[in-house]
């Protein structure tokens, strides 16, 4: 309920209007400015914009008998330029009770966004204690029991908070799940989404609003699924570095898993051994005439595709001849034979350990 200056701001407002349109002229700032006061209360305790026009309007409709009553008006002409002063003084009044309306409801919405924005900062970096942030859950609709992953996106153009691609996947992916198990945020210009473990559709979801939004490329990360507000922040972190290893080796697919890549992951944490693994595996292919190169992606090929001549040749575009001989190359170079199942896995361990190093174009540092 409006508070009792702000009701005599408004009844004072209607019952000048009688001699606001009796001396026909307009609405002063003096005025409006109580009308912008009432609008932003009744926003606040969250009375319809419609209703309260509706009130205003009908307020001064009753005030037609006052004007119309005997000796107000000298004549007919006057009598018009007397409604006309009404009329023009209700549109002027009704004009200020939407600006003061909006003005109130922009301001709560720039708060709500700001609260939204430090609780989400909070929960990804998981800075505040789990069960102050459970309830700060609970105002923005999301559970934090249960298992949560998370699926971050990366563009050319970084994703900012409020524009038009964030609000499109944002009302893509709340308009198919409720917002208790889907958060759509940004955060250091990732667009970032926060789902519920038992919504397993979620991050599929995700990436084709966001493939859907977005004019550029870009590629998507998703977590394993962790239990807890503790566990939001580590998939946020894993699904991060999933990004930036994905980016690392090059990798086409547009969405990818982490579980995909933990291998890559257990390789890139004993940088020194990969090294070493690699300049001993692989190290005798410098001598290969034009480089190692041609024959590393010779064997990254044959072993995606499954160990088969026919199928590496495809991929790579030349004759089987040709990856028969270059087999038979790195058979020699290295002394491990690419077809001979216990010599293969070492091969292929040492060929993700190139790519995580990025060898052969960067020169491998015996300090790694």
């Amino acid at each position: 309920m409006e508070s009792k200056p702000l009701m005599a701001d408004m009844d004072r407002h209607v019952k000048q209007l009688v001699g606001i349109s009796l001396d026909k002229r307009s609405l002063s700032e003096e005025d409006l400015a109580p009308l912008r006061r009432f609008a932003a209360a009744a926003a606040g305790r969250g009375t319809g914009l419609r209703f309260l026009v509706a009130e205003y309007l009908d307020s001064a409709r009753c005030l037609w008998t006052d004007l119309a009553a005997p000796g107000r008006a000298q004549d007919l002409q006057d009598a018009v330029e007397v409604a006309s002063a009404l009329i023009r003084a209700i549109g002027e009044g009704t004009v200020a009770l939407a600006e003061g309306y909006e003005t109130a409801h922009r301001a709560a919405i720039r708060g709500e966004e700001a609260m939204r924005r430090e609780f989400v900062d909070d929960l990804l970096n998981g800075r505040t204690a789990l069960g102050r942030l459970a309830e700060r859950a609970e105002r923005f609709g999301l559970r934090l029991v249960g298992p949560h992953s998370v699926a971050v996106a990366r563009a050319d153009r970084p994703f900012a908070a409020g524009e038009d691609t964030t609000r499109y996947v944002e009302e893509a992916l709340t308009a198919r799940f409720t917002a208790k198990d889907v958060l759509i945020t940004t955060k250091d210009g990732l667009l970032v989404c926060v789902s519920h473990g038992a919504v397993p559709d979620v991050p599929e979801c995700f990436a084709a609003a966001v493939r859907s939004a977005v004019d550029q490329p870009c590629k998507i990360a998703v977590s394993r699924p962790r239990p807890g507000a503790s566990g939001i922040v580590r998939s946020y972190e894993e699904a991060r570095s999933t990004l930036d290893l994905a980016a690392l080796l090059g990798l086409s697919p547009p969405l990818v898993q982490a579980a995909d890549l933990l291998v890559f992951q257990v390789l890139g944490r004993d940088r020194a051994a990969i090294t070493d693994l690699v300049a001993t595996v692989l190290g005798g292919l410098e001598g290969a005439r034009g480089g190692p190169k041609a024959l590393l992606e010779t064997l990254t090929a044959y072993f995606a595709s499954g160990c088969l001549n026919t199928t590496t040749a495809r991929r790579l575009g030349v004759s089987v001849r040709t990856v028969t001989y270059r087999l038979g190359r790195i058979r020699q170079l290295t002394g491990h034979d690419p077809a001979d199942p216990d010599q293969r896995y070492i091969l292929q361990t040492a060929v993700l350990g190139a790519r995580l190093l990025d060898w052969p174009t960067r020169p491998l540092q015996p300090s790694e």
